[in-house]
């Protein structure tokens, strides 16, 4: 009778074994550390302006502060966006995988911004009467595509977790396409908000314009897949 032991025996608790998790690059957590200190920069950079406008009136926010505050929010809430569309095309152009790790953190700092600048206009500018934001946005359409925006925000910001990757499969990868209806919303807004001078929005359409055309182009140039040819 033989001692050998089975290669099942064996191989079963080394099957059970949970792989070591990888361990994140150093370089990379400083990188993250980084953009994370860069993307928090603008608020609290506002923030400490916005203390100083209410305790000395000299916050440097100009004649109308509360316009200011709201359209510096939302600005970074579109620089943020369009920088973590950016991420792809310049992943593709680089050979640079890594940039991939910087997607999600961008999205939700644009998403952070986005409810900052909600939030301004509820408290700052309805001054606490929300229940008028319904009737805003009823009548105005730059608030109506705004708000619209935001709210298409919130299931992708849910959603950004590794765990809800997992769950969601296929449907994750669908779900986070809102982001390209997303931006046009969000740079329609910004075209609607001002009244003349459109230099500014006119910017950001084209930067999205591009950002969206090198998907389109990519997926196009794509080689069709080969059919089996008959015996």
């Amino acid at each position: 009778m033989s001692d050998a032991v089975p290669a099942a025996t064996v191989a079963a608790p080394a099957a059970r074994r949970k792989a070591a998790p990888r361990k994140t690059p150093p370089g990379v957590i400083a990188a993250k550390a980084a953009a994370h200190l860069l993307a928090l920069t603008p608020a609290a950079i506002l923030g400490w302006q916005i203390w100083q406008e209410f305790s000395t009136g000299q916050g440097g926010l100009g004649a109308d502060p509360v316009a200011e505050i709201e359209h510096r929010l939302g600005l970074w809430a579109l620089r943020l966006l369009l920088i973590a569309l950016a991420v792809t095309p310049l992943r593709q152009l680089t050979g640079q995988p890594v940039l991939l790790r910087f997607r999600r953190l961008l999205g939700l700092y644009a998403f952070f911004y986005a409810s900052l600048h909600l939030a301004a206009y509820l408290v700052l500018d309805l001054r606490g009467y929300w229940t008028q934001i319904f009737e805003e946005i009823a009548k105005r359409p730059y608030i109506t595509v705004g708000f619209l925006a935001w709210l298409l925000l919130i299931p992708l910001a849910i959603t950004s977790t590794q765990g809800m990757m997992r769950r969601l499969g296929r449907l994750w990868g669908r779900l986070h396409q809102l982001v390209y209806a997303i931006a046009v919303l969000a740079v329609l807004h910004f075209w609607w908000l001002v009244k003349s001078d459109i230099r500014e929005p006119a910017l950001y359409a084209g930067i999205l314009a591009v950002l969206l055309g090198w998907r389109l182009w990519k997926r196009l140039s794509k080689p069709a897949p080969k059919r089996p040819q008959p015996l």
